[in-house]
C-alpha cells in the first residue's frame, strides 16, 4: 500500500510543512485539514487545544492514512500524547524534528504564547543537548498577520523587531521558527538579524526525517504538479481558504467544508 499522509494546522501555517514534504515527494497522496474556524490556536488554553486535538485525530482516522504529520507546534507542544495514543499509525512532530538538528550552543525560539508557556522546545532541546542555552519568545501578532497575508516587510518590521530584540541581546547563534506559520516570514526576519544567525525551519527537518518512513516509490515523479494528489479541507470559509492557498502555494484547490464535531468520514 502506498503511503497517504494527513496534515493538520489551524490555518495556512501547515503549508510550510506540506510544501517541505512535497519538495522531496512530489505527488505524494496527502490530506490537509485546516481548522480555520478556530484559528489561531496559539492564544487558546491548554485544555481547549487538547480537546481540539482529540476532534482532529478522530476525523483524520477516517481518512485511510498511513501517517499523521502534526503541522502545528502548539498542538505538538500541548497535545502530542493525545495524537499518539489515539491512533496506531506513525505520527510526526515538528518540535522533536527541529531539536534533533540543533548544532549551535545558544538557541532562540520564536513561537506562540501557548508553545512558549509549555517550554516544549526548551525541554526537547535540553534532553538532546543539555549544555545548550535556550531562550523562547512568544510572538502573538505573527499568525494574524500571516492569515491576513500582511507579510511584507513594512507590516512585519516593527513587531518583529520587538520580538527579536531579546534574542539578539542574548547573542543567539540560531533561531527556531517554532510555529509552522513563521517560515512564511523568513525573508523579513532575516533582514532584521545579524548575518551569522541561522534560521531553523522545523518543517525541513521533519520532511527529511520522513525519508526513514516513506518509500521512494511514493514520489510520483511523472506528476509535474506536486499538489496533484493533495485533498484540502477546512472547518470554515472554504472559498477564502482556497484563495489563501492560491496566495501561498500558487494553486486554487477545491476545498471541502467539514465539521469535526460530526466526525463525518470522507473518502
Amino acid at each position: 500500500m502506498n503511503n497517504r499522509l494527513g496534515f493538520f494546522d489551524s490555518g495556512v501555517g501547515g503549508f510550510s510543512v506540506l510544501k517541505s514534504v512535497l519538495d522531496i515527494y512530489p505527488g505524494m497522496s496527502c490530506v490537509y485539514l485546516a481548522d480555520t474556524a478556530r484559528v489561531p490556536y496559539g492564544t487558546r488554553e491548554s485544555e481547549e487545544i487538547r480537546q481540539i486535538a482529540n476532534e482532529v485525530i478522530e476525523w483524520l482516522k477516517c481518512q485511510e492514512l498511513t501517517g499523521v504529520v502534526v503541522a502545528c507546534n502548539t498542538t505538538n507542544s500541548l497535545a502530542m500524547d493525545i495524537i499518539e495514543n489515539s491512533t496506531n499509525i506513525p505520527t510526526f512532530g515538528l518540535i522533536e524534528s527541529a531539536a534533533e538538528i540543533i548544532i549551535e550552543k545558544k538557541i532562540g525560539v520564536l513561537a506562540t504564547a501557548s508553545t512558549v508557556a509549555s517550554k516544549s522546545y526548551t525541554k526537547e532541546i535540553l534532553k538532546l543537548w543539555p549544555e545548550t542555552f535556550v531562550l523562547e519568545q512568544p510572538c502573538p501578532a505573527f499568525v494574524p498577520l500571516i492569515e491576513r497575508e500582511q507579510v511584507d516587510f513594512e507590516h512585519v518590521e516593527k513587531v518583529a523587531a520587538e520580538y527579536l530584540k531579546p534574542l539578539i541581546k542574548a547573542n543567539v547563534d540560531a533561531i527556531v521558527l517554532g510555529c509552522s506559520h513563521y517560515p512564511l516570514l523568513s525573508n523579513s526576519l532575516q533582514k532584521l538579524l545579524p548575518s551569522n544567525v541561522r534560521l531553523i525551519d522545523p518543517s525541513i527537518a521533519l520532511a527529511n526525517k520522513l525519508r526513514n518512513f516513506l518509500n521512494p516509490l511514493d514520489s510520483t515523479n511523472q506528476i509535474q504538479e506536486p499538489f496533484a494528489n493533495t485533498r484540502f479541507y477546512s472547518t470554515s470559509d472554504p472559498r477564502g481558504f482556497a484563495l489563501r492557498a492560491d496566495y501561498w502555494l500558487g494553486i486554487r484547490p477545491e476545498v471541502e467544508l467539514v465539521s469535526l464535531h460530526r466526525n463525518a468520514c470522507v473518502f
